[in-house]
C-alpha cells in the first residue's frame, strides 16, 4: 500500500489535530505559567504574603521574655506551637512558625505578623514549568518535541494562496521579527 499525496495529507492533518487535543491542557498550562512567571518582578507568581500590624496592650523588654510570653504571643495570632524564636535586636523578639513568623516589637507596641501560603494553582503549575519535579524535564522535553510536530504539520494543512507557499511563508517570515528584535535590542544594550 503505497502513500499518495492525498494519504499523507490526510495524515498530516490527523496527526496534527490528534496531537493538538493531546497537548490542548499542557499547552495551556505552561501558558498560563509562562505569563505568571515573566511577570515575577510584578508579584510572586508561587506564594502570597499576608501582613497583619497587631497593638500590644503593653510595652516589653527583652529581659522580660520568657516561654510564658512566647505562648501569650502565639495566642494573639491563633498559633498553637513555634519552632523556636531569637532577638534579632534588643528592641525585639522573632518567633518563627510553620509558614508563618511573628515579629514583636518591644518599644513600639506592635507585632507584625507573616504568613507564606502557597498561591493557589499557580504555584503547581508553576513548579511544571520550571522543571522543578524530580524526572519531569523529560516529560517536558516530550512536550517540546510534539509541540515542534504539531508545528510543523499545521504549516502544511492550508494549501494554495493561504499555505506555506502562498502568504504562510511571508508570516513565518514576520512570526521571526519579535525575537530577532528583542536580541538586536538587547545586543545594543
Amino acid at each position: 500500500m503505497g502513500f499518495t499525496t492525498k494519504k499523507i495529507r490526510r495524515l498530516n492533518v490527523e496527526w496534527h489535530r490528534d496531537l493538538g487535543y493531546f497537548f490542548s491542557s499542557l499547552i495551556l498550562i505552561y501558558c498560563v505559567s509562562g505569563i505568571a512567571l515573566n511577570h515575577v518582578d510584578d508579584w510572586n507568581a508561587d506564594f502570597i504574603l499576608k501582613k497583619e500590624t497587631i497593638k500590644l496592650d503593653k510595652k516589653y523588654n527583652v529581659g522580660e521574655i520568657s516561654e510564658k510570653e512566647i505562648i501569650v504571643f502565639n495566642q494573639l495570632v491563633g498559633q498553637q506551637t513555634y519552632k523556636v524564636y531569637d532577638f534579632p535586636t534588643p528592641d525585639q523578639v522573632k518567633i518563627y512558625y510553620d509558614n508563618s513568623s511573628l515579629h514583636v516589637y518591644f518599644t513600639e507596641q506592635k507585632a507584625i505578623y507573616e504568613k507564606v501560603q502557597k498561591r493557589p494553582l499557580f504555584y503547581q503549575v508553576n513548579v511544571l514549568h520550571r522543571n522543578s519535579l524530580k524526572g519531569w524535564k523529560w516529560a517536558s522535553d516530550i512536550f517540546a518535541f510534539f509541540l515542534i510536530v504539531i508545528n510543523l504539520t499545521g504549516i502544511f494543512i492550508a494549501r494554495g494562496k493561504y499555505g506555506i507557499t502562498g502568504r504562510g511563508k511571508w508570516l513565518i517570515a514576520v512570526g521571526f521579527l519579535p525575537p530577532v528584535i528583542a536580541l538586536i535590542i538587547q545586543a545594543l544594550i
